[in-house]
């Protein structure tokens, strides 16, 4: 059991990693090598100096609810780590995680719903691009995706953990 409780512990600090780097970083949406465009900013290539100019987006209703609903995902996701290192210490034996468990579940949904508005919705979000078309969905796209099942797993598995021991 320790080490289903070790295993759970790394799978959720891994989990919030990647999801606060999905959050942050700047490669939600790619046009090959000359433009990168995430939640906050918009960064064009200048071959004059080459660098990465980047300015702040144009926001939008959609854009908001997916920024919103991410920071909202690593707030649950946080907290519950939080909620359950407290519980870890204070909870007697036998005790199970449940609101552990939720609040990572409802940080699985949350990442979901702001995953799937920016799948259905790029368009409008992102109508400022140049050529939408020829562009793709980047690295911290898909690992906000990844972050989906990996979130939902660890809330089930928080639900399902008992504290066998003392710690």
């Amino acid at each position: 059991m320790v080490l289903l409780l070790m295993m759970v512990t790394v799978l959720h600090l891994v989990t919030l990693a990647i999801l606060f780097i999905a959050t942050m970083e700047k490669s939600w949406w790619t046009l090959d090598n000359v433009e990168n465009v995430d939640l906050w900013h918009k960064c064009m290539y200048d071959n004059n100096t080459e660098t990465w100019l980047c300015a702040s987006v144009n926001e939008n209703e959609w854009l908001q609810s997916v920024q919103a609903l991410m920071v909202l995902s690593v707030v649950f996701s946080s907290m519950s780590f939080l909620v359950f290192l407290g519980q870890l210490f204070t909870m007697s034996r036998g005790g199970l995680f449940y609101f552990t468990g939720f609040c990572q579940i409802l940080a699985g949904l949350a990442a979901f719903a702001a995953v799937l508005i920016y799948t259905f919705q790029r368009e409008l979000i992102l109508q400022f691009s140049k050529e939408l078309s020829k562009g793709r969905f980047g690295y911290c796209f898909i690992l906000a995706w990844v972050c989906v099942p990996l979130l939902i797993c660890s809330g089930v598995l928080y639900v399902h953990l008992r504290k066998t021991d003392k710690s």
